[in-house]
């Protein structure tokens, strides 16, 4: 399936087109992006609606939080990439996606891919490799230097809800590398551009 895709950041514009993408459900149950963004207490305590203002107002403020895909004019994708400062608990000590080094995590160049969603017509398409890559786009044009990622080796079925976080397979493919292996199926990775 050959599917035209264009790629835009975020912003408070296009706000509506975030909306839609993400439906009545807010993405994956009620989460609107948020889950690290917030620390897991703050999160689980939130209203959706609540979930759903606060991505807006990260939208509304800037500098965007990730970038939108359309096919033929509509919303069809969203990757969250951004400076790690951006998504705190991507940083937290306790996770496996911490930064290789303390300083990384306020780094404005250091950026991190950490989450995609598609809509569920065009998942178990190959689609994410193409996502991806416009990331990795989008990051190189607001001059990162290095992109990490900690995606997950197997999931049973490529429309798996775990595949938000993205497959090791498609990080291979794009030639992000091994760092740090904290825990086994949750690799570290990361592309110097």
């Amino acid at each position: 399936m050959d599917i035209d895709l264009r790629f835009e950041p975020v912003t408070a514009e296009r706000w509506k087109d975030f909306e839609m993408l993400f439906g009545a459900q807010g993405a994956f149950c009620h989460c609107w992006c948020v889950a690290l963004r917030l620390p897991h207490a703050v999160r689980t305590k939130m209203q959706p609606q609540e979930r759903k203002e606060h991505i807006r107002g990260c939208i509304t403020a800037g500098p965007p939080p990730g970038i939108l895909a359309y096919s033929e004019g509509e919303p069809v994708a969203w990757v969250q990439v951004g400076p790690r400062h951006d998504v705190p608990q991507f940083n937290s000590p306790r996770t496996v996606s911490r930064p290789l080094e303390e300083a990384e995590a306020a780094d404005p160049s250091v950026w991190a891919v950490s989450c995609f969603f598609l809509t569920s017509k065009l998942r178990g398409k190959g689609l994410s490799h193409r996502l991806l890559s416009g990331a990795v786009e989008y990051a190189r044009l607001m001059g990162a230097r290095f992109v990490d990622a900690c995606p997950i080796d197997h999931v049973k079925q490529s429309k798996s809800v775990t595949l938000c976080i993205g497959s090791t397979a498609i990080f291979d493919a794009a030639g992000f590398g091994v760092v740090e292996r904290r825990k086994d199926g949750r690799p570290l990775m990361r592309l110097e551009l």
